[in-house]
């Protein structure tokens, strides 16, 4: 990976500027770089980041995380060779700050580390070596598990894995509602997976979308599965122990949102984490030969989701 290089400026400026005006001089680059980058402005956002650069032994996790938007812009501009520059910095910055202090225990290193490792793992695919990358993001996942980023490298992980193998083992520790159907009462159907949230309202709103594609569709093989997992809290933040959790979604959630009784609803703990779920809701589908066909984080609209299943039920 190429050295990264820090361009100079006057030791003075650091000094004349108090910590707390360099925090708040931080996150306001991180907020203009991110717009920069859904912007994708690459060149522009290049030109803030390098006008804002001061010397120092070390990088701030302010600054990297900043270093990662600006990665990000240029990954979803296609611009790979300055995506892999910033990335890598963001990373490599990252993994030195981690030497001092816990991922976790700042607020900005996991979004520099988590979006350096993406990009780096989008990077090497763009390149045409997907094994490269495949096997960076499952090294990273190992390496940061039980943190924060764990879901997140798992997702990308998955976004270059998952379609065209076979679906991994659903964990059932819980379920709501009626029995989740087992593998074999899967077999030969086109299952679409639904994963979800209580407190997610993208979620909500994706439900009635499976409620026609159920209605329209059951008859020829569909079937709607939809996983979640227990989050610590019910209605308002309020912290719950598993079972009060649990009482909560079969009774006062259930009341203002009844769950499909076509849906079968498993709970599990490892299912957000293996299954990647740094985004909700996210969707599976996966043909009559139990092969996964589309890995989407994030929802669809009914049309989508209806070219994506009829070729599979036909």
């Amino acid at each position: 990976m190429r050295q990264l290089k820090i361009l100079g400026t006057s030791f003075l400026l650091i000094c004349l500027v108090a910590p707390s005006d360099l925090l708040g001089q931080s996150r306001s680059l991180i907020s203009e770089m991110s717009d920069l980058a859904w912007a994708e402005e690459v060149d522009k956002a290049r030109e803030l980041l390098e006008s804002r650069r001061v010397p120092s032994e070390q990088p701030s996790p302010e600054w990297l995380a900043a270093v990662s938007w600006m990665a990000r812009g240029a990954s979803f501009a296609e611009r790979w060779d300055v995506a892999e520059q910033y990335a890598g910095e963001a990373y490599l910055g990252s993994l030195t700050l981690l030497e001092e202090r816990p991922l976790d225990a700042e607020r900005f290193l996991p979004t520099a580390l988590g979006a350096g490792i993406e990009v780096l793992g989008r990077t090497y695919d763009a390149q045409g070596d997907r094994a490269r990358a495949v096997n960076f993001l499952g090294t990273a996942r190992e390496e940061f598990a039980g943190t924060s980023i764990e879901m997140r490298i798992q997702k990308n992980l998955l976004l270059l894995s998952l379609e065209g193998g076979p679906f991994p083992p659903v964990e059932v520790e819980h379920y709501l509602g009626s029995p989740p159907p087992t593998a074999d009462e899967l077999r030969g159907k086109v299952v679409l997976f639904f994963f979800w949230a209580h407190w997610c309202p993208d979620c909500k709103r994706q439900e009635p979308i499976l409620r026609e594609l159920y209605e329209e569709y059951h008859d020829q093989g569909l079937v709607i599965v939809g996983p979640t997992q227990l989050y610590g809290y019910i209605s308002r933040g309020t912290a719950a122990t598993p079972e009060e959790e649990l009482a909560y979604l079969r009774g006062e959630y259930q009341e203002r949102f009844p769950i499909p009784e076509w849906m079968g609803v498993p709970i599990g703990a490892n299912n957000f984490a293996n299954f990647g779920l740094s985004t909700t809701p996210t969707l599976v589908l996966v043909d009559r030969d139990g092969i996964v066909q589309r890995y989407n984080p994030g929802d669809l609209s009914h049309e989508e989701l209806v070219a994506l299943i009829e070729p599979l039920l036909g």
